[in-house]
């Protein structure tokens, strides 16, 4: 069980790394996934997402402590436990970000990061299926495709938008993400195109790539400061994983700075309550946490959407027939079709708030729609101040650690998404959407369009996560980084961290390409310093 590297995780980074670091045949690699393999039909459907979330065979079902910006709520935090990690349970939403972002990221002294270094990979990883461009990729392994669905709501809503003043953009992905268009999405024919489609499937035989499913990686174990090996349970056998070369952690935002913890790396005065013995003391571990937070205003309406076209079993026998000979149809949908990403106030300059339209409502994807025929305008501030952090319950590697978001700390972030709220309204309130909605459903009419204290209360009341926890093992050069700009752990030798836990602040928009990106720039720095 010795190989020369050992990536723990096989969600959007490291079915990445496992690719890239493999292609090699000198190089012996070893993928370690707690969750099972990617087959259950749920997975690859990609309105399988109702599916998939919230169950455990899938998902880690995480929840959050009662966060105090949400009115004492705790919150559901779907992540993704099974090859291809969230990239095989998410929504299918490819969003690069903002140039700013990683600019942004350089200039806080993480060198080969600004959006000139990344854009090359964001290339090298994409197959898309638009039209041609510069900063297109066209060859690689992740298929990008447009819509093979439309909403004629959601077609008004953006329709609307432009009317409401709001620029129209067909490619946010090309370097200019403002303006109001369609999503696209991670899918191939029809199908989900994960991380482990994309990059594991191809290659699942490499004589040199070994995958272990149902394999917890429990503790990292060190010679010295040197990261050696792997302790984990393999379907409850408890093994010794070596790594002559190095360690990369692809576990995510909440698993990677988890297992650092629990192997001594960390805050020293929080692990040793545990009895965890501290290696190196890190106070950066498990904070500087963020996420995305969608207020979701549901609007009824006279057209027809997917709420009203599933309630009978010959409707859902016919949607599943249009799918399985066409490959079209509502089973063929990511979770959102139309996008914007707006200012809430010109002077920005850049956009501070997204947009996710979706062609039906629900209070919780697992509770099923509304007997009503809606659609959802979901907002969410892009860039959020306010930071949480992650901390251990105990020292057993199976107890899920505490979360703490801390959502709607700062008034910039309350004032944001206060904001977002008051333009979906205005977008709602024009032509040729208006005309189709019979009335506001949520927040309704009983929160006033100009009463921000209760548009706050509201949201604090219903608003939720949209699935993109970042930012616990943040690169930088301060005293809170816990790793440096080649993605190596502070203090340790032969250890890295390559998922969405390295970024120093969120991205603007959904998290999955960004990942992915990541994933390719640590295996590029990895492969470079390989002996």
């Amino acid at each position: 069980m010795e190989f020369d590297f050992v990536v723990v995780g096989a969600g959007s980074a490291g079915c990445v790394l496992a690719n890239r670091l493999s292609a090699n045949p000198k190089h012996r690699v070893a993928l370690l996934e707690a969750g099972g393999r990617d087959s259950s039909p749920w997975i690859h459907i990609p309105v399988g997402y109702f599916k998939t979330m919230g169950n455990p065979n899938t998902d880690w079902c995480y929840h959050t402590q009662p966060d105090p910006g949400l009115n004492g709520r705790s919150i559901a935090w779907p992540r993704g436990r099974v090859l291809g990690g969230s990239s095989s349970i998410n929504g299918l939403l490819y969003v690069r970000g903002q140039a700013r972002d990683y600019d942004h990221w350089r200039q806080l002294g993480n060198q080969g990061w600004g959006w000139d270094d990344v854009l090359p990979l964001f290339k090298r990883a994409e197959n898309w299926e638009g039209a041609e461009g510069e900063d297109r990729g066209t060859s690689g392994p992740l298929t990008v495709s447009k819509s093979r669905v439309a909403r004629d709501i959601v077609d008004a809503w953006v329709d609307a938008a432009t009317q409401a003043g709001y620029s129209r953009n067909d490619d946010y992905n090309s370097g200019n993400q403002e303006g109001v268009g369609h999503f696209q999405m991670t899918m191939r024919n029809g199908r989900r195109c994960s991380s482990a489609t994309a990059y594991l499937k191809p290659i699942r035989n490499r004589k040199n790539l070994s995958i272990f499913t149902h394999a917890q990686a429990d503790k990292i174990v060190f010679d010295g400061k040197r990261a050696v090996a792997v302790d984990c349970r393999i379907k409850d056998l408890r093994t010794r994983i070596t790594a002559k070369a190095e360690i990369i952690l692809a576990a995510g935002a909440i698993g990677s700075p988890q297992l650092l913890m629990l192997s001594g790396v960390g805050a020293g005065g929080e692990l040793a309550p545990h009895g965890i013995d501290v290696l190196n003391d890190l106070p950066g571990v498990g904070k500087n946490l963020q996420d995305h937070l969608q207020a979701r205003p549901v609007f009824k309406c006279t057209t027809s959407t997917i709420n009203t076209e599933i309630r009978s079993i010959f409707q859902r026998l016919a949607i599943a027939a249009e799918y399985a000979l066409t490959g079209s149809g509502p089973m063929a949908m990511a979770a959102s079709l139309g996008t914007a990403f707006l200012k809430t106030n010109q002077r920005l300059e850049t956009p501070d708030i997204q947009f996710h339209i979706q062609p039906f409502s629900a209070d919780k994807p697992s509770d099923g729609s509304h007997p009503f025929s809606a659609f959802t305008a979901s907002v969410l501030q892009l860039r959020p101040e306010s930071t949480g952090h992650l901390e251990l319950r105990s020292a057993n590697p199976s107890d899920h650690p505490a979360i703490h978001p801390s959502y709607l700390a700062t008034t910039t972030d309350c004032d944001t998404i206060v904001a977002g709220i008051k333009v979906a309204r205005t977008v709602c309130a024009t032509e040729p959407v208006k005309s189709l909605i019979i009335d506001e459903h949520s927040p309704g009419p009983s929160v006033g369009a100009d009463d921000n204290e209760a548009i706050l209360n509201w949201a604090r009341n219903t608003a939720t996560t949209i699935y993109h926890p970042t930012g616990t093992c943040k690169m930088g050069s301060d005293k809170m980084a816990v790793v440096n700009d080649r993605l190596q752990v502070y203090g340790i030798e032969g250890l890295r961290v390559a998922d969405a836990s390295i970024m120093p602040t969120i991205t603007s928009g959904n998290t999955n390409a960004p990942a992915i990106m990541i994933g390719e720039k640590a295996s590029e720095m990895v492969l470079k310093e390989a002996v």
